[in-house]
C-alpha cells in the first residue's frame, strides 16, 4: 500500500493555460436533487469519486458527418482536424524547454480519430499514480457531460505509462457546432488498485437463485436493512447515510490514531 504521505496520483499541468483538476463534488456541482445529497450516501459517493478534468481553454466542434472542424478563441475561423492540430503555439514553447532528443515531439492537442465523430482531446495533463494505482476515465457520474458528446471509458497504467492524459469522445450530434467550457469538467478520474479490476478478482463471483439460497443469516440481514425500518414509521430519513458516514469517520479517527503512534 502506499504510505498514507505519499499522494495517490500526481497531475502535472504541461499546458501554460487550464484548469487544474479538483476533487468531484458530492452535490454534482449543486445540480443533484436536495433530497439525493441528504439522504442517498450511494449517489454522493459515486459523484464524489475522483477528480475533476477539464479542457484547457473554451472551444468548439463541428461534425458535418465526415470531418470535425474546429475553432477557439486563437483560431476564429474553422479549422478542419487533418487529423490533429497542436496547442496554439504550444509546440515552439515545447521544444525550448524538453530535453534535445523530444524535440518535435509536444503533444498533439486535438485528434480526429478514425472512427466516424470521434475525437481525441489533451487536458494538458500528465498523470502519475503510485505503485499498483491506475486511472478510470469515464463521464462524470450523475453529472450531464457538454451537450451531444459521450466520453469513452478507460483504464489507464498511469504507475507505468507516463504520457499525456487524453479524452476520447464521440459526438451524438451533427450539423450543429458543440461547445466544450474550459470552466466545466469534461470527465471525471477515478483511482483503482490494479486488483480491482483483475481477472482472478472478477471471476469470484458466485450467483445464487430462489429464496431457498438465502441463509438464516442473510435473512436477519433483510430484517435488519427492509423490515425493521419499516417498523418505526418516524423513523429520520437518511439511516443508511448517517451509518456510513458514522463507519467513514470512526475509519478516520482510527488511521490518525495509528499514524500518530
Amino acid at each position: 500500500m502506499t504510505p498514507p504521505a505519499e499522494p495517490i496520483v500526481r497531475f502535472h499541468r504541461i499546458l501554460p493555460v487550464g484548469r487544474t483538476p479538483i476533487r468531484a463534488d458530492r452535490a454534482a456541482m449543486g445540480t443533484l436533487p436536495m433530497r439525493a445529497v441528504r439522504y442517498c450516501e450511494a449517489v454522493t459517493s459515486a459523484t464524489a469519486f475522483g477528480w475533476w478534468v477539464f479542457s484547457p481553454i473554451d472551444q468548439e466542434f463541428l461534425w458535418d458527418g465526415a470531418e470535425i472542424y474546429w475553432r477557439c478563441a486563437d483560431v476564429p475561423e474553422w479549422v478542419p482536424l487533418q487529423p490533429s492540430v497542436q496547442f496554439p503555439d504550444y509546440a515552439e514553447a515545447f521544444d525550448r524547454e524538453a530535453p534535445a532528443a523530444m524535440q518535435g515531439c509536444s503533444p498533439p492537442f486535438l485528434t480526429a480519430l478514425p472512427e466516424p465523430g470521434c475525437l481525441q482531446i489533451w487536458t494538458g495533463l500528465i498523470a502519475q499514480t503510485a505503485p499498483g494505482w491506475h486511472l478510470l476515465e469515464r463521464s462524470m457520474p450523475n453529472l450531464a457531460p457538454a451537450g451531444a458528446i459521450g466520453i469513452f471509458e478507460g483504464i489507464i497504467e498511469t504507475d507505468r505509462w507516463f504520457g499525456p492524459l487524453f479524452v476520447n469522445l464521440r459526438f451524438t450530434r451533427s450539423h450543429t457546432p458543440v461547445r466544450i467550457r474550459s470552466d466545466y469538467p469534461l470527465a471525471q478520474v477515478s483511482p483503482v488498485l490494479r486488483e480491482c479490476y483483475s481477472d482472478e478478482t472478477l471471476g469470484r463471483v458466485a450467483v445464487e437463485t430462489g429464496l431457498s439460497s438465502l441463509s438464516d443469516e442473510d435473512w436477519d440481514g433483510y430484517y435488519a436493512t427492509i423490515v425493521e425500518p419499516n417498523e418505526r414509521p418516524n423513523r429520520p430519513f437518511g439511516g443508511y447515510a448517517t451509518a456510513v458516514r458514522k463507519r467513514r469517520h470512526e475509519c478516520q479517527r482510527a488511521r490518525e490514531a495509528a499514524l500518530a503512534e
